[in-house]
């Protein structure tokens, strides 16, 4: 008689335990996918399903990331110190908070990275999930290819103040010139392509923020745009 009087505190208390989950996460993925020298965002969905307010801590509990990487939070696109281990979350009843995104900067080399996290309620220490998310980042691959060059995507894109072009000129009496252009169509900045040089530097950091397009140039000809995205 006592062992099933046991059996039933024990059923009882764990439907009082599944009771207690407060909140729910929404559309995360298996993994997400990025190039090197990429900054790759996760985007966090995170609903209150109570009739009250909850308080909700973000906890990194490990990261397995490459040397050249850096993994931090985001929250309404201001982006924290990768040393800051937590962030707090207010969340309204029914509300569902998009604003949080788990950010990893590619780094230099391809490398499969991954990061563990726990959420939990900072009322009821009964109410949490635990997740991870895996990062993998892949080699730049070539936009353009001609006989006369070779040109690869800009990055970082979203870019705060600098981004990169990878390129390779392949026929010395190319000329090749990278222009940005806002819009409405109105060039901002403009950037040769040396021969003897595999890389160029765009600076962004005096740009206000929105949406920009680079168009590559070669002998005058445009033969290809591409959209650029400035987040100061």
């Amino acid at each position: 008689m006592k062992k099933f009087l046991w059996v039933i505190v024990f059923l009882f208390l764990c439907r009082a335990g599944n009771a207690q989950q407060g909140f729910e996460m929404l559309g995360l993925q298996e993994n997400y996918r990025g190039i090197i020298g990429e900054t790759i965002k996760a985007p966090l969905r995170i609903k209150n399903v109570t009739e009250r307010p909850i308080t909700l801590i973000v906890r990194r509990i490990s990261t397995q990331i490459g040397s050249t990487q850096k993994n931090y939070f985001c929250l309404d696109m201001n982006c924290l110190d990768q040393r800051a281990d937590d962030i707090v979350l207010r969340i309204e009843p029914g509300q569902i908070v998009n604003s949080l995104q788990i950010a990893l900067e590619g780094g230099l080399v391809p490398a499969d990275s991954n990061t563990k996290y726990l959420i939990f309620n900072k009322l009821n220490n009964n109410d949490y999930v635990e997740f991870e998310i895996n990062f993998v980042v892949e080699e730049k691959t070539s936009i353009y290819n001609s006989r006369r060059i070779t040109l690869h995507d800009v990055y970082p894109n979203p870019v705060s103040t600098y981004a990169y072009v990878d390129y390779k000129i392949l026929n010395e009496r190319a000329k090749a010139r990278i222009v940005i252009h806002n819009i409405v169509g109105n060039i901002v900045s403009e950037y040769t392509l040396p021969f003897n040089e595999n890389k160029i530097k765009i600076r962004t950091e005096e740009l206000n923020s929105g949406i920009y397009f680079y168009t590559l140039y070669i002998d005058n000809e445009g033969v290809l745009t591409r959209k650029l995205i400035v987040k100061n």
